[in-house]
Formats: structure tokens, sequence, C-alpha cells
């Protein structure tokens, strides 16, 4: 009896030193930036936040979903504040997590940041959603060049039949 007993407390005592692992040491970290267009609690006893995030690279590229798990309550609040915003997602890539209990995904996300600008391509961005867009300069009027100008029309020159 007192073997079995000692057996299972070995059994949960490394089950949980499993968890304990498995939930604090991330195998990856990253940003990703994008458009959060989906986020709800969900589970049937654990509950978590589901999110989804629609990355964009470029105007009239296939939309990529990056689905995450967000297990704090703050940063929750702080994306629902900033759904419909373009933002950056600090996330923890977790493996090794036994059920779904945790979360649907791998990706935890820890951080919110909301992005200022959005690139469109090398040297190329628009001002981020609520900014103000300033009027573009009116152009300066053109200078003539030589081969442009135009010179002045001659005088009237007399001509010997109307002398008097």
């Amino acid at each position: 009896m007192l073997r079995l007993l000692t057996a299972l407390v070995a059994a949960a005592l490394l089950a949980a030193l499993y968890f304990f692992i498995a939930l604090n040491w991330s195998y990856s970290t990253g940003e990703r930036a994008g458009w959060v267009q989906k986020l709800s609690k969900k589970g049937w006893i654990c509950k978590t936040w589901e999110g989804e995030l629609a990355l964009v690279s470029l105007p009239g590229t296939t939309v990529e979903k990056f689905l995450f798990t967000v297990r704090d309550e703050e940063v929750a609040q702080k994306l629902m504040r900033e759904m419909g915003k373009r933002v950056s997602l600090h996330y923890e890539e977790k493996v090794g997590l036994p059920t779904t209990c945790f979360g649907d995904t791998r990706y935890f996300i820890t951080g919110v940041v909301q992005a200022q600008d959005i690139p469109l391509g090398p040297g190329v961005t628009l001002p981020a959603q609520g900014d103000s867009v300033a009027a573009p300069p009116k152009p300066a009027a053109p200078v003539p060049t030589p081969a442009t100008s135009v010179a002045p029309a001659p005088a009237p020159v007399a001509s010997a039949a109307s002398a008097p």
C-alpha cells in the first residue's frame, strides 16, 4: 500500500513539474502585426480568450490568419479596446501542452501595442486609422526653360511702301 501511495505521489509531482515547465518555458517568442478581427472567451471548463489576427503584407495579397490564445484578462481587455485598429501582438509559443484546457492554440499573447503606420512597401506607408492626412502641397508654377520659353513677339517693322 505504501509503495502504491509513493508511486502516485511521485507521478503527481512529475506531472506538476511537467506542466510548470511547459507553461513557463517558451519554444519561441515574436511579434505579429495586423488587424484583430475576432476575440471570444471559449471553453467548457477552462475559459480562455481565443482570437484571430488578419495579416496583410501588401494590398491585393491573400489574407493570412494568425490564431492565438490570451490567458491574461488585462491583455484581453486591451485587445478588446484595440479591435478594428492595426496592432502588433507579442506572443510566446508553448509546445507540449497536453490538452486544450490551456488554450486552443500554441501562441499565447503577452502584449499588445497599437501600430502607428501601415507599411505598403519599402519606404511607402499610410497613416494609421484616426491620424489626420495633410493635403499634398501644391506644385510650384513651372519655371520656363530655354526650350520651352516663349520669346516676345517682334515689333512691327515699317515697310518702305507705307512710308510717307
